[in-house]
């Protein structure tokens, strides 16, 4: 049985568009409890960067020390996401085998991977929590 990052990613995703703000993802991630949001052009559908929550965490940790808490508010929603995004990010297609995905979660540490189509188009997220979800779903028919 050959497992497909079809099989697993979720597709359901919310997403930010360029014009977005540091707020915006900040708020989105404490009221959904999201780690990764793919930034997409709203014309084309297209991925053009991924925020994790990592990098948010590291710019509000850095907006603090500058700014304080009194204006960090103000701060984040003058902060354009794309300053907060990752431009160079890895992706893999809905046909990629899972067994070589895994490999790449494990040897670079990453918790998400942007799914996407020929055209860059974006299709779903594969994160390291699809892979828990996998991982229970297969002991618990182990038993």
């Amino acid at each position: 049985m050959s497992l497909l990052v079809k099989d697993i990613m979720t597709t359901k995703l919310v997403k930010l568009n360029q014009g977005a703000t540091l707020e915006d993802a900040h708020q989105i991630t404490r009221d959904k409890g999201i780690r990764h949001l793919p930034v997409v052009d709203q014309l084309t559908g297209k991925l053009v960067a991924v925020v994790t929550q990592k990098a948010m965490i590291a710019k509000v940790m850095s907006a603090l020390a500058l700014y304080g808490g009194k204006t960090l508010s103000q701060h984040e929603a003058q902060t354009s996401i794309m300053e907060v995004a990752t431009h160079d990010y890895t992706t893999v297609k809905e046909n990629d085998l899972l067994k070589d995905v895994v490999t790449f979660f494990v040897d670079n540490k990453h918790g998400c991977l942007p799914v996407v189509d020929e055209e860059n188009r974006l299709l779903g997220m594969v994160t390291s929590s699809d892979f828990v979800k996998l991982a229970a779903q297969l002991l618990n028919e182990k038993e």
